[in-house]
């Protein structure tokens, strides 16, 4: 068929419209089948690396004691020489190297010198990055057609971004972290009530729900986990409690907390406690989920109006459109 002999609307050819949409149409339908099929497991990459570190061992091929202290001891040296600075500049706090510590116990980084990083991060990347931006649009000219209202946004913008992106990247871990936490901690009051009904100490019940747990959620698995060591060697138990509090940035995390200080305090029935926490997150859960499904047609509106709806018109006015088209030619 000759190209030129395609219906057009508006001087726009329909056939190769309507096979770009096709094509469009067929990318998503094979992207949703990948993303459907390849459902990634969570400890997926734990137990291959558990396996390949247990092959090296059958072999023989271990890392030697020298290595891994040379290793650690040339990570402290860059750690002391970020103190070092930061120290130098007046900069370095320790309230605020608490908080940034913290943090980053929340967004499960449990590393000291991995605070010392964000807080030189926060003081040195505004002026690599500002002051490069800097340089480079006044110094050098960079971008000299444009505006000088927007080049100067454009180095506040770098500044702003240097001196807030460690803490916005922590913040972003923290929060996927706690969301991951939120969706499991349901499941894992069940199993806390079966435990201490079963008659399992408060450290054995949360050893075993670490076990039970660790494979469908391993950040809620870690945490147990780590409160139960706890647990077992701390001489104040509400002190591991409030540990547990301090690492998961959650709400509801406070309030189990806050309930198992209570009833190892007045001797109060834990698994009853429990029970009504557990069902109080189920709903809060489904409360979150009918929020969503709430909020759903007001997000659609935008994609509706944008990609379905011309779709849809182009399909049902288009041959009456081509057939007047060719009528006015005629």
């Amino acid at each position: 068929m000759n190209p030129a002999a395609h219906p057009t609307i508006m001087g726009v050819d329909v056939i190769a419209v309507a096979t770009l949409l096709s094509a469009l149409a067929t990318m998503a339908v094979l992207f949703a089948l990948y993303t459907a099929t390849t459902v990634r497991n969570p400890m997926a990459r734990r137990v291959k690396a558990l396996n390949e570190r247990r092959e090296q061992l059958k072999a023989g091929i271990t890392a030697s004691t020298s290595k891994r202290r040379r290793k650690l001891n040339a990570t402290n040296q860059h750690a002391d020489r970020m103190k070092a600075f930061l120290s130098s500049l007046k900069v370095l706090q320790d309230e605020q190297l608490r908080a940034a510590q913290k943090r980053l116990a929340q967004a499960g980084i449990r590393s000291k010198d991995a605070a010392v990083a964000v807080i030189f991060g926060r003081a040195v990347l505004p002026v690599v990055i500002g002051g490069g931006l800097a340089v480079a649009v006044y110094g050098f000219g960079w971008l000299s057609d444009v505006g000088a209202l927007k080049r100067f946004f454009l180095v506040a913008g770098g500044l702003i971004g240097g001196y807030k992106g460690p803490d916005i990247f922590v913040g972003n871990m923290v929060s996927k972290r706690s969301a991951a936490i939120r969706k499991g901690l349901p499941d894992a009051l069940d199993l806390l009530v079966i435990c201490a009904e079963a008659g399992l100490t408060v450290d054995a019940a949360f050893a075993r729900v670490a076990r039970e747990l660790g494979k469908a959620y391993p950040e809620l698995g870690d945490e147990f986990q780590l409160t139960s060591i706890e647990l077992g060697f701390l001489t104040d138990r509400r002190t591991a409690f409030e540990n547990f509090a301090a690492r998961v940035d959650l709400e509801a995390v406070r309030g189990v907390v806050t309930t198992m200080i209570q009833t190892e305090k007045y001797g109060t029935p834990l698994s009853s406690a429990l029970r009504v926490l557990s069902a109080e997150f189920r709903n809060e859960r489904m409360m979150k989920a009918e929020e969503k499904a709430a909020r759903l047609p007001a997000i659609m509106t935008v994609p509706l109006i944008l990609f379905i709806l011309p779709s849809l018109f182009i399909v049902i006015l288009g041959p009456a459109a081509c057939s007047i088209s060719d009528a006015f030619a005629k």
